[in-house]
């Protein structure tokens, strides 16, 4: 008998990544991240330890939900564009369908993002996750383009769209005016009105919708 079948007395059996996710942002809320165990986190779900290792190979992972299933969705996701859409459309378009989210996903995905965004000893783990993120984004710009992932446009695409996401959720975080597809379309546009601009127009330039409002007594620097 495995320790995935064997009962425990007093415990549920858990064996799914949403709840072991709901049961370990509950610890981390409660406790803060690096004070929580893995043990605890077994514990709490009751499973064991070498179970939820079966689901995550680290506590790190464990913010990071099922992302290397979302990763293989946004690869396929990209393989299916037309051939005749822009690439910068098809790629915002994978971004918005990667970051998705059904309603009652919202308030644990926005516990999920600020974890990662503001605990410090999740960094370096999240900068491989980042790196996987952008080399799915840079393979599909170099198809399109017959170049090479590692070529400067298809790593400049892939930085510069993880750039725009993490903008998009630092703002989405930090208030409730704006849904994540908005703040997304509106980094994209603010970007897109900023490489359009001459010499010298970013003195009288709108700011796009979506944007902070413009400092008058403050310039912009080139």
């Amino acid at each position: 008998m495995t320790s995935r079948s064997r009962p425990t007395r007093g415990r549920r059996s858990t064996t799914d990544h949403a709840a072991i996710e709901r049961v370990a942002f509950r610890l981390f809320a409660e406790r803060g991240f690096e004070e929580t165990s893995v043990d605890a986190i077994a514990e709490a779900a009751g499973i064991g330890r070498r179970t939820l290792f079966r689901y995550y190979p680290s506590k790190n992972d464990i913010p990071w939900g099922r992302f290397e299933a979302g990763l293989e969705h946004l690869r396929e996701y990209l393989r299916a564009m037309p051939a005749d859409i822009p690439v910068y459309q098809a790629v915002h378009q994978a971004v918005l369908d990667f970051n998705h989210l059904d309603e009652t996903a919202i308030p644990q995905h926005r516990e999920r993002m600020r974890l990662l965004l503001t605990t410090p000893a999740l960094q370096a783990h999240s900068a491989l996750k980042y790196a996987a993120w952008r080399r799915v984004i840079a393979e599909y710009v170099a198809d399109r383009y017959g170049l090479s992932a590692d070529d400067l446009l298809p790593r400049t695409v892939g930085h510069v769209s993880l750039g725009m996401a993490l903008s998009a959720y630092e703002q989405w975080l930090n208030g409730r005016d704006a849904s994540l597809p908005q703040l997304l379309d509106a980094a994209l546009a603010s970007l897109r009105q900023y490489l359009s601009e001459g010499p010298g127009a970013g003195d009288s330039a709108a700011a796009p919708a979506g944007s902070p409002s413009r400092n008058p007594g403050r310039r912009v620097p080139d």
